[in-house]
């Protein structure tokens, strides 16, 4: 299968350090790719590797098949780039910027396209360095998308976005999906790795700690519930018959599956106590999963 993006134990080392180890992970046409970690995991390495801005010391990255330092001007053409390093010069407005970029392509999307697509019409014409960060964040995102890429490499794509333009991105990444367009999303904001990813990597300390989809990353299936006062867990797990835990008052993990006979246990329990159940999960949210690995992993649990 010939993959976007493809990753195949790749390692990048400064002098002794590894700063990315044994890394194999790909991404599809039509498949959006969240690349998780803390900092100093080995995410913008492994993204600067993979666009050819660095050499891998062992192992190997290909785009659309090519090699990003060989091939560097068509794989350039065929992907889109968002990065946190760098910018524009500072006399430049969006519009600017964009006519000049559009000048390097044979078939760019229009300039006036991608500024109503980012919602950048009201400082189209605002020299860069008066913009503020979410406005410099979309005219990047506009910059990425104007060669009309087969994939796209985002690097923390909504960082100093406000709510509407988050929202835009969102939509963007999603129609982008839909066209066949692979995208790869490094990071720190779990909701929206929740929110817009197909598959989640978790990179720690330069080595992939797990991947998979959310579903998969979650864990066993459990009842988490809410409830509107604090109780004794041992009561609870006396009447699930399961294990429960508690690292908040008003919140309890049961180790079981939900079911509606087990519903019904805990809200006659909690109405026994003058209590109400507030809500009812039944599977760890993704930031609760990822301080769980990242915690097994620190102290030496292996996933």
């Amino acid at each position: 299968m010939s993959y976007a993006v493809d990753v195949n134990q790749l390692e990048v080392a400064f002098g002794d350090l590894r700063a990315v180890e044994d890394v194999t992970l790909h991404v599809n046409y039509g498949e959006v790719v969240a690349l998780l970690g803390p900092n100093g995991a080995g995410k913008t390495t492994l993204v600067e590797t993979l666009l050819g801005f660095r050499a891998p010391s062992a192992g190997s990255v290909r785009l659309h098949g090519l090699s990003p330092i060989r091939d560097h001007r068509e794989v350039v053409a065929r992907t889109g780039a968002l990065l946190q390093r760098g910018g524009v010069w500072a006399p430049m407005s969006p519009r600017d910027v964009l006519r000049l970029s559009a000048s390097y392509y044979e078939a760019p999307r229009g300039v006036e396209e991608l500024i109503s697509l980012l919602a950048l019409e009201g400082c189209a014409k605002t020299p860069w360095r008066r913009l503020s960060g979410g406005e410099q964040q979309r005219t990047l995102l506009a910059l990425a998308l104007l060669g009309r890429p087969r994939a796209l490499v985002l690097d923390e794509p909504t960082t100093a976005v406000d709510p509407e333009g988050r929202q835009v991105i969102r939509e963007i990444i999603a129609t982008e999906r839909e066209r066949g367009c692979a995208v790869l999303i490094t990071t720190h904001e779990l909701a929206e790795a929740e929110r817009l990813a197909d598959r989640l990597v978790v990179l720690h300390r330069g080595r992939v700690l797990v991947q998979g989809t959310l579903d998969e990353l979650a864990g066993e299936p459990e009842m988490i519930v809410q409830t509107s006062g604090p109780i004794d867990p041992a009561g609870l797990a006396a009447v699930l018959a399961c294990a429960v835990t508690s690292e908040h008052p008003l919140e309890l993990r049961c180790a079981v599956e939900s079911s509606p006979e087990r519903i019904a246990k805990v809200t006659n329990y909690l109405a026994s106590l003058g209590l109400s159940m507030v809500s009812l999960r039944t599977r760890a949210s993704l930031e609760e999963r990822y301080l769980e690995l990242l915690s097994d992993e620190r102290n030496g649990v292996r996933p």
